[in-house]
């Protein structure tokens, strides 16, 4: 058996992002649809809780889109209030997608990048 490959999401995937308010709407698409059950299997509520610790997220759901290859993140009080509340230059949209994108997973080491 070939041992795992830690590869950073964005090797992976790409992200869409949205925000309403102080809620930040992320979703994960894989490039190859043969990586979506380890993502479904790593990226996790969890796991993306832990990615946003330092903004002290609220809920974090997940909804998981397979015929997309894709799952959507809703991610509520993580962007300080909301666009129009933020003293930050940009903590919305692109950013926090990008952010979520350096997140590291483990690849079976069969699967292709």
């Amino acid at each position: 058996m070939t041992a795992a490959k830690r590869v950073h999401l964005f090797e992976v995937a790409h992200g869409r992002t949205g925000d309403k308010g102080n809620r930040s709407n992320i979703s994960v698409i894989a490039f190859d649809p043969r990586h979506y059950d380890t993502l479904v299997a790593q990226v996790t509520e969890e796991a993306v809780r832990r990615v946003f610790a330092h903004r002290g997220p609220g809920a974090v759901r997940r909804y998981l889109l397979p015929q997309l290859a894709a799952m959507n993140f809703v991610i509520d009080e993580v962007l300080d209030g909301g666009v129009n509340d933020a003293l930050n230059l940009d903590s919305h949209g692109k950013s926090l997608a990008g952010y979520l994108l350096d997140l590291e997973i483990d690849l079976p080491g069969s699967a292709p990048v």
